[in-house]
Parts: structure tokens; C-alpha cells; sequence
């Protein structure tokens, strides 16, 4: 086995020796780390120097730092010991046999090499202090390096990497800075294919933009040089552990407990149903929401460019597009996916995000028997989506009358949910909007319930409520009568008005 103790010599065991490496003299430059993934090239001698300590290398953050940056606790010196020894760590072990062990095992193997590296070298560290080291070690080797502590946190929301040494987070819809690092750009842009490699995809010079995923479905997106030119940029917006419903965006204001239940009732009646809204204003939060109130026995088929939606029920096909390869062949675009599962029977079809021809599938989706149907797409208000979607029709080549396509979209989306993302960095649903009809060329719309600002408390976060327009029969009416839920949606139109 690799890096196990020799038992005479109490040694750590070196792939090409078993001795174990000479203490290095004092003042001689530090090697350079190597990256973790991969197999990664042998340094020339299995360590450097160790900095002489002038101070804590783990140091208590200044009260006086701003309140938006988050505070790293390492030094300078707490990094040139890091890449000396990560640098003897990678020459001690075999990556390979490495990779066959399971994770819990493999971080032990390590922190077990990297404590007798520790004492071979003398490095003088306090107990936290060694055990930071060890977890950021172990991160870099079997995870995603620094990335690891912010993926950890739950009220994050979105992890955003400007080169190796910026590195912002959104806690709460506010970004802050944190201190957070990497050693350099070579090995962010090596977490970056480790990333990426998970869901079959490439990132590299010839291949500069991906868009990808995690385990746990965050989504993950990566431009790299010549694009980039501070060096890897890197988004990662996550998704909580625990799937938010209805209930969850009742207590954080996002919707009326009025509201929600007009929500739960268009879910159920399965009306056809567009959401709306900005970048990171919560549409695929709310679209996950909305599929809480599939049925369990319907047949469910989701298109999406990264696989990020979590539905529960138990007959779900989940598809992905996928990226040309490296002669530009391969390439499943989001309209071939809408095409195609219109031949696999099912009952609703669900886009990730409509950005292209394939809303012209779509809407003919929804009009020809697959009822229930949803997706999100970028715009400021139902209006604007609906131009939008008669824009994207339009560049996908479909020489057809803007009557014609208006009466398409009218014949196809029942309802129009916008998601907004407020000043204070709060997330609202500000609109309920049915589609009405056509009166000529124009597309007559109805707002079932809007948001109403009514100002702003002592710290800034704004006030209002979400009120009804007055409707009680909307355009759905009989669809939820057929379904025996007229009585329930009478009820909550009736609360939105109180």
C-alpha cells in the first residue's frame, strides 16, 4: 500500500524510496504545488522550505475590516507551508491506488502522510493550526479546494470565482468579498475540469465556456482563457439541501399564503404555465415549487441545459443537452430534446429555460394535448415575455405571421408567473398574470394578484403585500371546475382581496 509508516524507521514511505525526505535547509525558495487532479508531475526534490515563523499563522480578523467581506484566518506563511508540503504530499503517494480507495479512507491515508511530513519537517503549528492544514490538504487532493468550506454553507446561494484570488459569495441577496484564495490560477482552473469532468464535459483553451453541474444539481458555470482574461472564471449558484416548497416562500415573504394557494391550484388544474423573471430572481425555485403539485402517476419529462430541477415523483425522465465535441459533432441542442420527448408519451413536458427555437416545440407542446406544461425564461414582466417568445420564434427561422404566432402563444400559456429580484437583494413574485385572448393583433392580459410596495423599514428592507386585482372568475375558471377545485380557487381569490 502507498504512504504507510515503515516500522523501523517510523518514515514516510516515497513511491520511488523508502527513506524518507531530508529535513531542507533554511532559506531555500519554496517548490511551486502541484495541482490535485489528474496526475499531477512530480516536483523535483519532495518538499521545500519551511517559512521561519514570525507570526500566528492563523490570524484573528481586524474588527475594523468591512462588514460585507468574509475574513480568512491564514497568513502568508500559513500558504508557503501549505504548498511545501502539498508539494512533498503528492511526491509520497500514489494517486492512483489513491483513487480506488473510498473517500473516508483516502482522507485518513492523507492526513495520516501529511502529520508525519509535519513532524519529519519540524514545522512548529499549534493543534488548530495543523488542522486547518490537514482539511485544506485533504480538500485539494479529494475535493474542491478552498471551494469546500462555501459549499458546506447553506445560506449561500451563489459562489462567484474572478481568478485565483477574488472570490465573492451572495449570502441573503447581498455579494460580499470574501479573503478565500487559491494558490493560483492553474489550480482553479484544474477544480474547474474536475468540475466539469463529473458531467462528461470539457473545459480547456479550445473549449473556454461550459456550463455544468454538481453532485447535488447546483448549477456550475466556467469561462476560461483566452475569454477570461483575469484567469478561470468560475459560478457556481447553489440549491438549498432541503427542497423549498410553497410553504417555505410563504414564510419568507416571497408569496401570500393567499397567493400560494392560487399557485397550488393552477399547479393542480394543470394549466400551462410560463415563469418569468431576472437573472437570479428565483425562477427555478419557483418552478420546483410548482412541480410539487404533479401527480404521482403522471409521466413527467424534463429539458434542461444542466440538470438542476428536483422532482419528486416517482416517473420522472430527466433530460440534458449536450456540447458539440472536439470536431464540432455530437451536438443536442434544447429543441432537439423538446422534439423528441414529444415522442416518448408524455404527460407534461418541463424546459429548464426557454432561450431559443425550441419555444416554438414548446408552445406546440402545450397545445396539442400535453396540458401542464411549464418553463422559465429571462424577461421583466409578462408582457415582455410574451415579446420574448415571439422573438425567439421569429430567430429560429419560422417564416410566420405575427398573428399567427400571437395566437399560438395565447392557444398555448394560461399563465404568466414573474419572479423579481428587489433592491434589498429580497425575491418577490410579483405578478400572477392569466392570457385572456387576442383583440386583433394584441394579446389581452388580466393580473390575478400584484405586489405592492409600501416603503422601507430602519434597516432597509422593503415593505408590502401582495394584493388582489379584483378577479374572481379567472380565464381558468372552468379548467379548475373540472377539476373539482373551482370552490378552493373561489376561496383564495377571495383572501387575496382581505
Amino acid at each position: 500500500m502507498f504512504g504507510k509508516r515503515n516500522a523501523s524507521t517510523d518514515a514516510v514511505a516515497v513511491r520511488t524510496s523508502p527513506s524518507a525526505p531530508p529535513p531542507l535547509a533554511a532559506g531555500a525558495p519554496p517548490k511551486a504545488a502541484a495541482p490535485a487532479a489528474g496526475a499531477p508531475p512530480k516536483a523535483d526534490a519532495p518538499g521545500g522550505s519551511i517559512p521561519q515563523r514570525s507570526a500566528p499563522l492563523l490570524v484573528t480578523p481586524s474588527p475594523k475590516a468591512g462588514a460585507r467581506a468574509v475574513a480568512d484566518t491564514r497568513s502568508d506563511d500559513y500558504y508557503q507551508i501549505k504548498s511545501t508540503i502539498f508539494s512533498a504530499l503528492i511526491d509520497t503517494i500514489d494517486l492512483a491506488q489513491l483513487a480506488q480507495l473510498d473517500p473516508d479512507s483516502a482522507r485518513e491515508e492523507i492526513r495520516d502522510i501529511v502529520n508525519e511530513i509535519i513532524s519529519i519537517k519540524s514545522v512548529v503549528m499549534s493543534i488548530a493550526e495543523q488542522e486547518h492544514l490537514l482539511q485544506d490538504i485533504c480538500n485539494d487532493v479529494l475535493g474542491y479546494g478552498p471551494l469546500e468550506p462555501l459549499l458546506a454553507r447553506d445560506d449561500i446561494s451563489d459562489i462567484m470565482v474572478n481568478g485565483a484570488n477574488r472570490v465573492f459569495i451572495e449570502v441573503g441577496g447581498k455579494v460580499q468579498l470574501t479573503n478565500i484564495r487559491f494558490r493560483d490560477n492553474a489550480q482553479l482552473m484544474n477544480i474547474c475540469q474536475r468540475i466539469v469532468s463529473q458531467v462528461g464535459r470539457r473545459v480547456d483553451e479550445s473549449s473556454p465556456i461550459c456550463d455544468a453541474r454538481l453532485l447535488d444539481g447546483s448549477r456550475v458555470n466556467v469561462i476560461a482563457p483566452p475569454l477570461a482574461l483575469d484567469g478561470p472564471t468560475l459560478t457556481i449558484r447553489k440549491f438549498k439541501k432541503d427542497k423549498l416548497t410553497l410553504d417555505d416562500l410563504v414564510k419568507f415573504g416571497s408569496i401570500s399564503a393567499a397567493g400560494a394557494r392560487v399557485l397550488a391550484v393552477i399547479g393542480r388544474c394543470r394549466c400551462n404555465v410560463l415563469i418569468s423573471g431576472g437573472t437570479g430572481s428565483g425562477k427555478t425555485t419557483l418552478l420546483n415549487c410548482m412541480t410539487a403539485y404533479i401527480d404521482a402517476d403522471e409521466r413527467v419529462i424534463t429539458c434542461e441545459d444542466a440538470a438542476e430541477l428536483q422532482l419528486q415523483q416517482p416517473h420522472v425522465v430527466r433530460l440534458e443537452t449536450r456540447p458539440p465535441n472536439l470536431e464540432g459533432q455530437g451536438m443536442i441542442s434544447m429543441r432537439d430534446l423538446v422534439r423528441n420527448c414529444l415522442r416518448m408519451r408524455p404527460e407534461r413536458i418541463i424546459v429548464g429555460e426557454v432561450r431559443g427555437p425550441e419555444a416554438f416545440d414548446l408552445l406546440q407542446a402545450m397545445n396539442t394535448g400535453h396540458d401542464g406544461s411549464m418553463g422559465t425564461l429571462h424577461a421583466n414582466s409578462p408582457r415582455e415575455a410574451m415579446s420574448r417568445l415571439e422573438s425567439m420564434i421569429t430567430m429560429g427561422g419560422f417564416q410566420l405571421p405575427t398573428k399567427t404566432i400571437r395566437e399560438m402563444i395565447v392557444g398555448s400559456i394560461d399563465v404568466i408567473l414573474q419572479a423579481e429580484r428587489l433592491r434589498d437583494g429580497s425575491r418577490r413574485i410579483t405578478k400572477v398574470t392569466e392570457v385572456v385572448g387576442t383583440e386583433g393583433e394584441v394579446v389581452i392580459t388580466q393580473d390575478l394578484m400584484n405586489y405592492e410596495i409600501n416603503g422601507e423599514d430602519e434597516t432597509g428592507r422593503l415593505k408590502g403585500k401582495h394584493v388582489g386585482t379584483g378577479i374572481v372568475r379567472p380565464g381558468f375558471w372552468e379548467r379548475a371546475r373540472y377539476y373539482n377545485l373551482e370552490r378552493e380557487l373561489a376561496e383564495a381569490l377571495d383572501a387575496l382581496q382581505q
